[in-house]
């Protein structure tokens, strides 16, 4: 290394002296010494560069395209492969196939994709302000959430990248819990699942056909995905409580597409109605008219495509899916405002059967109510598994699979007594006349003072 600096000072002097003129008499007399600074010489003198490469870019030499790589003297062969693979190496970690890297490992500085921005809409009396985008007040306001808003579009992240291989992965002939578990395992990887700070937010629902909503396979469910099946995929993710509650219908035969269609279309109508101080009424009115609008042949028959008219969106608070208000999918609902920072969950439903569900197969969702009163329990395995679902639920959703995973056994007479009391409450599957054809999208929207953010939008819906 002395060697080589001496050398580059004397090329800066103009001096061109060999390198004998460096070596000392004391190491001429020392042919082995003569040896070593030669050796020396001729690994620097590989370098073609010169006094500008040892200012500019050290060890370093331009190849054929101009891109810059590390070069070391011949003796040190595994030191070259090594700076060699940390070139290679270097910029953004990339997701494995299928997706296995956690989010947070996949963006270093811990700021997350944005989504899709859209403007408030304006209101025929000018109610709503026109220069959201440039008040300087509501940016400040924009930006005092930042924090909340960057853990939202981490959990939406995760759901964007667990769907979209889900997509291209779910065939006929599996089985609902295969579906189900592949993608719960996937999203609990790419959420790094942590307790109550990070994970699902409710079980997957695959409710096929003329079942609308809330049906996933309880342990032992035979039933098979079919050819024929139009299935709602529908889960949801969180971080520290801020939830991602998104949906999709996936159909392999492509007789039911103006179905998907239809109510894609509707859920998009929705998203664009929404906005700060809009009634809640309005976003139903919008959506009915463009779902309805849509017919759909089916084996020959024509069927109109008809809003459910007793499911409908909702806002979404921390830990907490129902937070209070809801958002309609057909005309005449409550004339409450959307309000600054609320976040909502925008979905519609279209049916060929008579647009209305009730409850009907066996139950597997379960929610605990965020208001449950205290209630003295007086069986130890009612107290043993609200325990349990304290610890690893909250007031988040939960099934049956998951009590099982859990490590709760013999739980029916338990989980019985504290929906019989209030505790927990049971969301049995929801469906429309049998013969039927349901399907369903969802998004999640951010109320931000500046605009709304469809937080969960992706390339796929």
């Amino acid at each position: 290394m002395a060697a080589l600096k001496t050398e580059i000072k004397n090329e800066e002097n103009g001096e061109n002296d060999d390198v004998e003129d460096i070596v000392g008499e004391d190491d001429i007399k020392d042919p082995e010494k003569k040896k070593k600074k030669k050796k020396k010489k001729k690994a620097g003198g590989d370098n073609q560069l010169g006094i500008s490469l040892a200012d500019d870019q050290p060890n370093g030499v331009a190849d054929e395209n101009g891109k810059t790589e590390i070069q070391e003297p011949e003796e040190t062969g595994d030191k070259k492969k090594k700076k060699r693979n940390r070139k290679k190496g270097g910029g953004k970690p990339s997701q494995t196939n299928p997706p296995s890297i956690p989010i947070v490992e996949l963006f270093p500085d811990q700021v997350f994709p944005e989504g899709q921005i859209l403007e408030h809409p304006v209101k025929q009396d000018d109610r709503t302000a026109k220069d959201r985008f440039t008040s300087e007040e509501k940016r400040a306001l924009d930006r005092m959430h930042n924090d909340i808003y960057n853990e939202v579009r981490l959990a939406a992240e995760a759901h964007r990248q667990t769907r979209q291989y889900i997509q291209k992965w779910i065939k006929p002939g599996m089985t609902m819990i295969q579906i189900c578990e592949e993608l719960e395992n996937t999203a609990r990887k790419l959420i790094a699942e942590n307790g109550l700070k990070a994970g699902l937010a409710f079980p997957t629902g695959c409710s096929r056909n003329h079942c609308a909503a809330h049906y996933t396979p309880n342990a032992g469910d035979p039933t098979v995905l079919e050819f024929d099946d139009v299935v709602k995929i529908d889960f949801g993710t969180h971080i520290n409580g801020r939830i991602i509650d998104c949906a999709f219908t996936h159909t392999f035969n492509p007789k039911y597409d103006k179905l998907v269609e239809a109510v894609r279309d509707a859920t998009n109508t929705g998203i664009k109605a929404a906005g700060i101080d809009v009634q809640l009424c309005e976003i139903g009115a919008a959506i009915q008219e463009v779902m309805e609008s849509y017919e759909v042949e089916l084996d020959g028959k024509t069927y109109p495509v008809k809003s459910i008219r007793n499911l409908n969106g909702h806002s979404i608070s921390p830990y907490r899916i129902h937070a209070g208000k809801t958002v309609p999918i057909v005309k005449g609902g409550e004339a409450t405002v959307m309000e600054e920072n609320e976040f909502y969950a925008i979905e519609t439903f279209g049916s060929t059967g008579r647009g209305v569900v009730h409850d009907d197969m066996e139950c597997s969702h379960y929610m605990k109510n965020f208001e449950a009163p205290y209630v003295p329990l007086r069986l130890q395995s009612s107290k043993s598994l609200l325990n349990i679902i304290n610890k690893n639920f909250g007031t988040l959703a939960f099934c049956k699979r998951w009590l099982d995973r859990a490590g709760a056994t013999k739980y029916q007479m338990a989980l019985k007594d504290l929906c019989d009391k209030g505790v927990v409450d049971a969301y049995p599957p929801l469906c429309d006349i049998k013969g039927c054809y349901t399907a369903q999208f969802e998004h999640t929207i951010i109320l931000r003072p500046t605009c709304k953010e469809v937080v969960s939008r992706g390339d796929d819906y």
